[in-house]
């Protein structure tokens, strides 16, 4: 049978607390940080003309000065309306759950090529950390309509 023994100052004992400290709070704050950022499903954007690229992409022709860039909320808890208006981004390969309760920027275009409407027609485009999480195309009159990011027909 072996016996150990050490001598601990106070110094150093301190020491070992504060270290222990660091290392919990360094387990904490990074398994916090991974539930807190979920998998990005989104497009990754840099800039304003990466978004404009992407709608381009799916086939939309916008103009090229944003009409608004705003910031909106993803509630926390989703209601009737805000649950109707994700399940049309999974639609279209979003899900606004993952990034409920975070802030996202919001791009507002005129859309020029929307088959039918020579105006009236918008789209919004959703980004948080640098990525498009979700949108939609929506046309501005009381009989309007809207719809997720989808491809322009016959692109």
């Amino acid at each position: 049978m072996f016996i150990f023994t050490a001598k601990l100052s106070k110094k150093k004992a301190l020491l070992l607390v504060v270290l222990i400290a660091i290392v919990i709070s360094a387990i904490i704050l990074f398994a916090g940080q991974r539930d807190q950022n979920p998998d990005r499903s989104g497009v990754p954007v840099r800039s304003e003309a990466d978004i404009l690229a992407y709608l381009e992409h799916l086939g939309w022709q916008v103009a090229p000065e944003a009409l608004e860039i705003g910031e909106v909320l993803i509630p926390r808890e989703f209601t009737e309306a805000f649950e109707i208006y994700n399940n049309m981004q999974i639609e279209t390969g979003f899900d606004l759950r993952n990034y409920s309760g975070k802030g996202a920027l919001r791009y507002t275009y005129r859309v020029l090529n929307y088959p039918g409407q020579t105006e009236g027609v918008i789209v919004d485009v959703l980004v948080i950390d640098n990525h498009i999480v979700g949108g939609d195309i929506q046309s501005i009159h009381l009989d309007g309509f809207m719809h997720g990011l989808i491809p322009r027909q016959g692109t």
